[in-house]
């Protein structure tokens, strides 16, 4: 009988988690893999919109893959930087499936053959380069950023509660986000729980911006900040 093998895709914006751009390709990857491997490949898992750089608590689909893996499976990745992009994640990740009996096998090789020094050195330079990358990239941003507010440009993502104004340059207050904020403040004053307050507005059938549920870390987030400052990723 062959070994089970879960995939795992991640995509860190949500513009391609809305195309599928990466998506379709990081499948094609596992099912070619695990075909290749001879691995019976059970389900896949996928955090669309999820930052590489995020800790394992931020990424839901990658605790499920987690949960379901079991002794003798196998995590199969398309490449390893889909585990992330933070070395020491990437490390409790794998250590994780190993303590699950479990093992990471990356489509593209990249040392996850086998487990003796050559291979365990080529894991370790991989992800070190990978998190070197995303602090390149980072830099760039806050660079290209800073040139756009110099010009006068509206940059970086709108506060939860507030809308672009009619000349794209200011904010408003949107009241239909106003009403939630007040919501979700009022229930949690009397003591509701942040996930009974998500799994409320779930059951109201509202979704955030992004059109995801609404998660309790989200809601947390909303409370715990004015609503000027906080940010719409959930």
């Amino acid at each position: 009988m062959s070994a089970r093998a879960f995939g795992y895709r991640r995509v860190s914006t949500d513009r391609q988690a809305d195309s599928g751009l990466g998506l379709d390709a990081q499948q094609a990857a596992i099912d070619t893999a695990a075909s290749r491997l001879g691995l019976s490949l059970v389900q896949t898992f996928t955090d669309a919109g999820v930052s590489g750089g995020l800790a394992l608590e931020a990424r839901p689909a990658l605790l499920a893959a987690l949960d379901a893996l079991g002794p003798g499976d196998v995590l199969l990745v398309a490449k390893r930087d889909r585990l992330g992009r933070d070395v020491l994640n990437v490390a409790l990740i794998e250590r994780l499936v190993e303590r699950r009996g479990a093992r990471v096998q990356s489509a593209a090789g990249e040392g996850t053959e086998d487990d003796g020094p050559t291979g365990k050195l080529m894991r370790s330079i991989i992800d070190a380069f990978a998190e070197y990358e995303r602090a390149i990239i980072r830099a760039r941003t806050k660079t290209a950023m800073q040139a756009a507010k110099a010009r006068g440009q509206r940059v970086g993502q709108i506060p939860f509660g507030q809308r672009l104004a009619a000349d794209g340059v200011h904010l408003e207050p949107d009241p239909d986000e106003q009403a939630l904020l007040h919501d979700m403040h009022s229930a949690r004053a009397q003591g509701v729980y942040l996930a009974t307050i998500a799994e409320t507005l779930n059951a109201r059938g509202l979704r955030t911006r992004q059109g995801r549920v609404w998660q309790r870390s989200f809601v947390g987030r909303l409370l715990a900040r004015p609503a000027a400052m906080v940010d719409v990723d959930g």
